[in-house]
């Protein structure tokens, strides 16, 4: 497992994560996402909808991950979006694609 998803493990311990398409859509449009994970194998619907949206609302997008990898990192299951909302591990996460 790679840093970031290990980071990511760390994140959810942390309550700094939400997970799930309609709560990360939710928290982006109140400003406190920061940072969204879309997995690759998501529907084009669903990246391109929250592609658009963080644009939008200039938040940081990430889709090296599949569904599965990030499940695994965060301990949920049929997870295809995550959202981060501290702006630590925000930098935290960026630092590890380094």
């Amino acid at each position: 497992m790679d840093k970031i998803l290990q980071n990511l493990g760390l994140c959810k311990k942390a309550n700094k994560l939400v997970a799930g398409f309609d709560i990360v859509q939710e928290k982006m449009s109140k400003g406190l996402v920061k940072m969204i994970f879309i997995a690759n194998d998501a529907s084009a619907n669903t990246i391109s909808h929250l592609e658009s949206k963080s644009c939008y609302h200039n938040v940081i997008v990430n889709k090296n991950y599949s569904s599965i990898e990030l499940n695994n990192a965060i301990g949920l299951n049929n997870i295809k979006v995550i959202g981060i909302t501290d702006i630590g591990f925000v930098k935290l996460l960026n630092s590890c694609n380094k």
